[in-house]
């Protein structure tokens, strides 16, 4: 499996990017949002990848971090959604961004998305709005972190993964305070509806 690419661009497009790597150029199929991060021609980069193994084709997909990596796998999970539609929702917004549509159950966010109806959208809310809480802080930018049942409780979960989105503890401490829900993901998605509300 391929990892990781570091190599200088040589093929900058809007849905792929070519890395020359030790004298091999590697054609990585990119969102929007990787592609904002990817420098011109002739400057080095790195990718995080996956490889997609099919009996007619190896697709390799290029990530600028883990966490858009890992949200990509997490879509190609969800019945219905194949890597073309997987990367336009990852066109959509940065990774953050979409964990919190998902954490809150905005399927609008989603149907917005070429390719994805409502049926679709509400599909990817209900299969991974119990599996998301959040990503590491901005600093580390690193895999998803899934909710552990039982944890600190659906409180203490429920602040993690706002600290984790990004929001300041202060900030937590006054989303959560009128929040309603039993679990963290509702109490997440209270919280972050409020937050846009401000």
């Amino acid at each position: 499996m391929i990892g990781v690419l570091r190599g200088e661009v040589v093929v900058r497009r809007a849905d792929h990017v070519v890395l020359l790597c030790g004298g091999v150029g590697y054609r990585a199929a990119v969102s929007a949002q990787t592609l904002h991060h990817v420098p011109a021609a002739g400057e080095e980069t790195m990718l995080h990848t996956h490889l997609i193994v099919r009996d007619d084709a190896l697709t390799l997909y290029g990530f600028h971090s883990e966490s858009e990596r890992d949200l990509f796998l997490m879509l190609l999970s969800v019945q219905a959604v194949g890597p073309k539609v997987a990367l336009a929702v990852l066109s959509g917004g940065p990774s953050r961004e979409l964990i919190g549509a998902i954490a809150a159950g905005d399927a609008a966010r989603f149907q917005a998305v070429p390719g994805i109806g409502k049926r679709t959208a509400e599909r990817i809310i209900v299969e991974l709005r119990e599996k998301v809480v959040g990503v590491q802080g901005p600093a580390s930018d690193g895999q998803l972190i899934t909710a552990r049942r039982g944890d600190g409780g659906p409180l203490g979960l429920a602040r993690d993964g706002l600290l984790e989105l990004g929001y300041a503890p202060g900030e937590v401490q006054e989303l959560l305070r009128d929040a309603e829900g039993e679990s963290a993901e509702e109490l997440i998605a209270h919280a972050l509806r409020a937050a846009r509300a401000r």
